[in-house]
């Protein structure tokens, strides 16, 4: 990538050492930041003006535009996470229909247009300016090694205007740990649909009752289950077992380790500034609830 700007923000790792536990303190104030993509209004309006069929087509062709005109194997096996055959419903058809350009153009648009709504005043402070710096510096300083989706964002001109340049950022930082948080689950032995059951379990839901699975056939569900139970990670009475807990604890303690990569060029007086510039902007799009 030739982009000047993106080169200003590279700099050389820092000698202060970052722990899991500021990685995951970072990582709770950004993420309120890029989640807009997916639970406010004007990211799918956008998307949907380009003229795709639903949210689902939204979200795939949104989220895997980075990626080109990858095929649905690729998407699926860089997403993680989607049960079989679900990616393939959408991509490549969403591309018959748009093209991965217009998407990017359209999402970035519509997250910005929802955090300028959500922020009100906020938006045109000098401390979400600073946050967009820092953040934008964090983001674009970490190896892409093993990272698929995070290089491929690494691809894009970052934004001038600060908005936009902090979701572009936050965006970034969260599939950097996305990336890696599958680099976990796939050492730990855990598969996607796997995954969203520890983690259902782990929240005190049955996983029938949680959002990404519910929606599966029972005895395709029931078929993941019993081989968690028979692999020891849940209990006869359907709840996680100390192996399965230990397990989601280990992934997520990895999942930290890795992230914290992002961070080690920001000194620590910059990474707390870098926090105390992102908690009122991540108040105010908690306090907006989760869809915004």
């Amino acid at each position: 990538m030739n982009d000047p700007h993106h080169e200003e923000m590279i700099r050389m790792p820092s000698l202060a050492p970052v722990t899991g536990d500021t990685a995951r303190r970072l990582h709770q104030l950004i993420e309120p930041v890029h989640l807009v993509a997916y639970f406010a209004d004007e990211p799918d309006q956008a998307l949907l003006a380009l003229g795709l069929r639903n949210t689902w087509d939204a979200y795939f062709a949104g989220r895997a535009a980075p990626l080109g005109h990858a095929p649905a194997e690729v998407v699926d096996a860089v997403f993680y996470n989607f049960a079989p055959g679900e990616v393939a419903r959408h991509i490549p058809h969403v591309w018959t229909i748009t093209t991965p350009e217009a998407a990017l153009t359209a999402r970035r648009q519509g997250c910005t247009a929802a955090l300028r709504r959500i922020l009100g005043d906020l938006a045109g402070t000098t401390t979400l300016t600073r946050a967009a710096d820092l953040a934008t510096t964090a983001a674009t300083s970490a190896p892409t090694h093993g990272r698929a989706l995070y290089a491929a964002l690494r691809t894009l001109p970052i934004p001038d205007e600060p908005v936009a340049r902090l979701w572009h950022a936050a965006t970034l930082l969260r599939e950097h740990r996305g990336d890696g948080h599958n680099a976990a689950l796939v050492a730990a032995g855990i598969g996607g649909t796997e995954a969203h059951v520890l983690h259902a379990l782990a929240e005190g839901m049955r996983p029938e009752q949680f959002g990404r699975i519910h929606h599966l056939p029972t005895a395709q569900l029931t078929a993941v289950v019993d081989g968690m139970r028979d692999r020891g990670l849940i209990d006869d009475s359907g709840l996680l077992s100390d192996v399965g807990r230990k397990t989601k604890e280990h992934i997520e303690s990895i999942t930290d380790e890795f992230a914290a990569a992002a961070y080690t060029c920001l000194s620590p007086s910059e990474r707390d500034q870098l926090a105390a510039d992102l908690e009122p902007i991540a108040a105010a799009l908690n306090a907006a609830g989760p869809h915004f």
